[in-house]
């Protein structure tokens, strides 16, 4: 590791002089990109009445909100030892599903137009070639290139494998979204409450994390690239899980137009294994992740800034909760507040300690470093009922 914590003095004073130019500039960032998304959004919205009417559009809306109460909250708990920020993950939602779900329709109609245009083969070759060679790669790159730009500009908020699948699917999440509400809306159009309820069953209840695990699988390899120290798999990981992002959207779409008994058996035997072993890697991240948050605060509690009791309880979810109960006993909403910002800033500390392990910290590392220990100090004085220094 960098640095010698042994060598820092007990009592840091120096914190970071906020500006408010800085402020000012998040919220001037924060403000175009919403008026954008509200842009692109109320042409999205222009699209689905045009195409299907409103009645079609908000009963599609509707349906399509089903999967995301089951997507959404198992990405949330994968990122539960050191929480994104919230307006990120609502930044990654809204470009899957407005930008990357707008940019990869007109890529994939004028792709399957120009094929039309080239073909002499049966029409419906077009549709199929559209959507097993073409469409992959427009759309996990439309969906892939929101965790590379929080990777590349947004570093500091990017500690590896578990955030790349966190933004990943939150992304795939909302792209799939809007994918579902059109589907379900010609659904409706096309062959009323039948083939809504089919079309429903498939996308929304077979498979919500179609599109998750696709993404996911590029979300892994810019976690890998991002906590390597090597130029090699910096560059070739991202290429890698892209890679196989495409290969497994392919062979899913290849199943889907195929139909029939072929999807069926792809479904049964590829992809519901799949989507268990997705679920117990994401498990299994997740429980790896409290490892390295414990070995990352070990360095800390061996001089002094953290107990080896609390070491032992921010590795852990179980006694993380049992922590914000006690506090909440001890010194009400305020203590509960207190040990939660308490358990963030250690989560964040050890993930630093990571990225400085691997020299993949910025120039302010060290600054971020002693904010976050002064931040533990004085959170740890407010959940057991004492004055912050």
């Amino acid at each position: 590791m960098s640095g010698d914590l042994s060598t820092r003095p007990p009592d840091l004073r120096v914190r970071r002089n906020p500006t408010a130019r800085g402020a000012l500039r998040g919220w001037v960032l924060t403000g175009i990109a919403g008026l954008g998304f509200l842009i692109v959004a109320l042409v999205v919205a222009a699209y689905f009445d045009a195409a299907f009417g409103v009645q079609a559009s908000l009963l599609a809306l509707a349906a399509a909100v089903v999967p995301l109460g089951i997507v959404i909250p198992t990405f949330l708990w994968l990122d539960r030892f050191e929480s994104e920020p919230n307006r990120l993950l609502v930044g990654a939602f809204l470009w899957g599903a407005l930008v990357a779900a707008v940019v990869s329709a007109l890529l994939n109609t004028t792709a399957m137009s120009l094929i039309e245009a080239m073909s002499t083969a049966d029409p419906d070759a077009a549709l199929t070639t559209t959507a097993v060679l073409v469409a992959p790669f427009v759309e996990e790159a439309a969906k892939g290139v929101l965790v590379l730009f929080v990777w590349w500009f947004l570093h500091h908020e990017f500690d590896g494998i578990t955030d790349g699948m966190v933004y990943a699917g939150i992304c795939a999440a909302g792209f799939a979204f809007t994918e579902n509400i059109q589907y379900l809306a010609q659904a409706w159009t096309e062959g009323g409450s039948e083939l809504l309820t089919g079309t429903f069953i498939a996308r929304c209840l077979f498979s919500p994390f179609a599109h998750p695990m696709f993404t996911v699988l590029t979300g892994i390899g810019i976690g890998i690239a991002a906590t390597s120290r090597s130029w090699m798999p910096r560059l070739l990981a991202p290429v890698a899980g892209f890679l196989l992002a495409v290969l497994s959207h392919g062979l899913w779409n290849l199943a889907a137009v195929t139909g029939g008994e072929g999807m069926v058996v792809i479904y049964l035997f590829v992809q519901v294994p799949i989507f268990f072993a997705f679920l117990a890697f994401v498990a299994w991240v997740r429980r790896t992740e409290g490892h390295l948050i414990g070995q990352f605060l070990r360095p800390y509690a061996d001089v002094g800034w953290l107990s080896p009791a609390e070491v032992a309880m921010l590795s852990s979810m179980p006694q993380r909760r049992e922590a914000r109960a006690w506090a909440r006993a001890n010194t009400g909403r305020e203590g509960l507040k207190a040990m939660r910002a308490f358990q963030d800033a250690a989560s964040e500390l050890a993930l630093l300690r990571r990225r400085m392990s691997h020299r993949a910290a910025d120039a302010h590392a060290i600054e971020q470093e002693h904010e976050l220990l002064l931040a533990l100090r004085d959170r740890r004085a407010e959940f057991i009922g004492l004055p912050a220094s």
